[in-house]
């Protein structure tokens, strides 16, 4: 019996490079997901490998196209920053904006800022959502779409694994974001993302409950939320993380065991 597998993909600016790593490391054993969920940079990785893109290709395209220059700089009405060119790199690998063009089955978090909820959106239009997950609150511009203010969907659901609960039998959670405790945090940089941080991190461990498989690299608590010039390190770090526990994920593929953990989540509560 072939498992559809889903993976959902968390925020952590920079860090989500990780994430391809995971992706590239899945992909060597023959794991394949079928569906992906993601929100901020996790949304990022997570539409263009819904795609079809192959990770060594998603990390080529944020190395050729050093996103780390690309993000403006600039001073918008109501945020530090703007992803204008973002979308420029979006639009030209993605040109067909509907989440149905997508070849994997792709489920975005955004926050909307006007009803309070969080949304996981997987139809329709496509990029304006992606921006909008990636909007972090005050450092980018909102996106307005249909009147409504969106944002940063890590604010209220950093590791949206709901839409893969009824639709996969295995589910990978990746987290980007490993809180452990710091001797020292100094200067307001540093205290604003720790901040950021700790706070949507409470949003995550009830999810992790709801993962088959959780990987949450500590060593990418090193970089920042801008650290996208140490591409190749950040990737280097989730496909070792991945491979290291490979054997530990093959070794949970109990078939029956996963197929009554399945029901046992879609029991009404």
């Amino acid at each position: 019996m072939k498992l559809k597998v889903g993976i959902a993909l968390s925020g952590g600016g920079a860090r989500g490079i990780a994430h391809i790593g995971v992706l590239a490391a899945l992909g060597k054993y023959g794991i394949h997901p079928e569906v992906v969920s993601g929100t901020s940079m996790g949304a990022i990785v997570g539409v263009l490998y819904a795609a079809g893109y192959q990770p060594t290709e998603i990390l080529n395209i944020v190395k050729e196209r050093k996103v780390h220059k690309i993000i403006s700089w600039g001073l918008p009405s109501s945020g530090l920053l703007d992803l204008d060119k973002v979308e420029e790199l979006l639009r030209e690998h993605i040109p067909v904006d509907d989440f149905s063009s997508l070849k994997r089955t792709f489920h975005c978090a955004v926050t909307n800022l006007n009803s309070g909820q969080i949304e996981l959106v997987s139809c329709g239009k496509l990029i304006d959502f992606v921006l909008a997950s990636a909007s972090i609150p005050i450092v980018f511009e909102p996106r307005i779409i249909d009147g409504q203010t969106y944002v940063d969907g890590g604010l209220l659901n950093n590791l949206p694994v709901e839409p893969l609960v009824d639709e996969t039998d295995l589910i990978i959670g990746v987290h980007v974001n490993h809180n452990e405790a710091m001797k020292e945090v100094a200067g307001m940089k540093t205290i604003a993302e720790r901040c950021f941080r700790l706070a949507i991190g409470r949003n995550v461990v009830d999810k992790f409950d709801l993962c088959d498989f959780v990987i949450d690299p500590p060593k990418v608590r090193q970089f920042n939320t801008f650290d996208f010039a140490r591409a190749d390190e950040i990737y280097q770090i989730g496909f070792d993380e991945t491979e290291n526990r490979i054997l530990e994920f093959f070794d949970q593929l109990d078939l029956e065991e996963v197929m009554a953990e399945k029901k046992r989540r879609q029991l009404p509560k």
